[in-house]
């Protein structure tokens, strides 16, 4: 049986702590990071606005906005299904975060 049919709580804890990591604090570390490498910019149509307006403390604001209507939106959504919210913030926040050390690790490098 797939952990998604019948999800433990242990699972849909590894799920939430995975996107907290992930898309909250690695997503976020990697931002402020490469902000202040010269020739690094924010290029997210999103936040790039929210960055020069508020500064880095601007990320966080809409990650809190993010993760709360994402949790909404796990509340409302019925097992098994519910899953695909933490497990679709894990893999975006896997993607920039990995995505971000790059751009930063080729900025430093020359």
């Amino acid at each position: 049986m797939s952990p998604f049919e019948n999800p433990s709580a242990g699972f849909r804890t590894t799920l939430w702590v995975a996107a907290i990591v992930f898309f909250g604090v690695g997503d976020l570390t990697t931002t402020a990071v490469g902000l202040g490498v010269a020739g690094v910019v924010e290029a997210g149509p999103v936040v790039g606005p929210v960055i020069d307006r508020y500064g880095v403390a601007g990320i966080g604001l809409v990650k809190a906005l993010v993760f709360a209507g994402s949790y909404g939106l796990w509340r409302a959504v019925p097992a098994p299904h519910r899953l695909g919210v933490p497990l679709g913030l894990a893999v975006v926040g896997i993607g920039v975060t990995g995505w971000n050390s790059l751009v930063v690790a080729v900025a430093l490098a020359g």
